[in-house]
């Protein structure tokens, strides 16, 4: 059900930048927004795991570093079907985890210390089962073209507030200025709601990738639990937004934000553990 929502989402977000070119600059405009926008979200592509490592001061650690953290992703990437992703710790006591990379042959999972002092072991099984399915799922991949189309949406929105002020676009029907301007502010908040729900939908799949890889929902129901809390009391330092939706916990949980529910990269989690005990009782019937 979630993936045929990620299709759908995509698709309308696609629609939505055909349409705002069209409007707009006709296809030269729509195409321009969008190689530029693809340019950069290329780029990102590429390069954004080894940045978001560095930004995190995440640090490689093996076999020997850390036994038991390593011996459990390469469990689980056994059972998920999946080559070895590198694995990182992050030096921060605030607990969360997410993954990154390309594909999964070009894959890492980080976790912070704090997730692993506050986890059982069961618990960080299951957190690591969530980031390897992300991985299988190329939810990256995902992510990235969503982004890309969504920038483009924003790009031709500027371009659009642009024209509205000082004239441009096609002289033989463009719009009123005014209504320029107030597709200009609403379009790209359409576009960001849009993706932020394609986001909230790859969570669901990875959860439920995590379920079926450790054949314990109730595992990750916990870790979700947990997380939640001590997220609510402190944020992890240096979050940026960017950068959230690659958590298995929002980092910003415990920041008060207007509209947070509508433009969050994460479902609630009380809706992911709802989620998975229905997934249970399928498991065990």
């Amino acid at each position: 059900m979630e993936a045929v929502k990620t299709v759908f989402l995509m698709a309308l977000l696609t629609i939505l930048l055909v349409w705002v070119g069209g409007i707009f600059g006709g296809k030269t405009g729509m195409i321009i927004a969008l190689l530029f926008a693809g340019v950069m979200n290329f780029v990102s592509y590429f390069y954004s795991d080894k940045l978001v490592l560095r930004h995190y001061h995440a640090v490689e650690v093996g076999p020997k570093e850390a036994p038991g953290l390593y011996a459990i992703v390469e469990r689980l990437s056994k059972k998920a079907g999946i080559p070895m992703p590198k694995v990182y710790i992050i030096p921060e006591e605030v607990p969360n985890a997410f993954a990154t990379g390309r594909n999964p042959e070009h894959a890492a999972v980080a976790v912070t210390e704090g997730l692993l002092n506050l986890l059982n072991e069961e618990e960080v099984e299951a957190v690591l089962a969530h980031e390897l399915s992300h991985v299988k799922h190329y939810d990256i991949l995902i992510g990235t073209v969503a982004a890309t189309i969504a920038g483009a949406i924003a790009m031709l929105a500027n371009m659009m507030q642009f024209a509205a002020f000082f004239g441009g676009g096609r002289d033989d029907n463009r719009p009123n200025p005014i209504i320029m301007l107030i597709m200009s502010i609403l379009l790209p908040i359409a576009a960001a709601i849009i993706q932020m729900a394609v986001s909230r939908s790859r969570e669901y799949m990875a959860d439920e990738g995590a379920a079926k890889i450790t054949g314990h929902p109730e595992w990750l129901q916990s870790a979700l639990i947990k997380l939640e809390e001590y997220n609510r009391r402190g944020m992890l330092p240096e979050a940026t937004p960017e950068t959230a939706h690659m958590f298995i916990i929002n980092p910003f949980t415990g920041k008060n934000i207007n509209f947070a529910t509508l433009f969050s990269t994460h479902p609630s989690t009380e809706d992911r553990v709802r989620r998975l005990e229905e997934l249970k009782k399928e498991m065990f019937v």
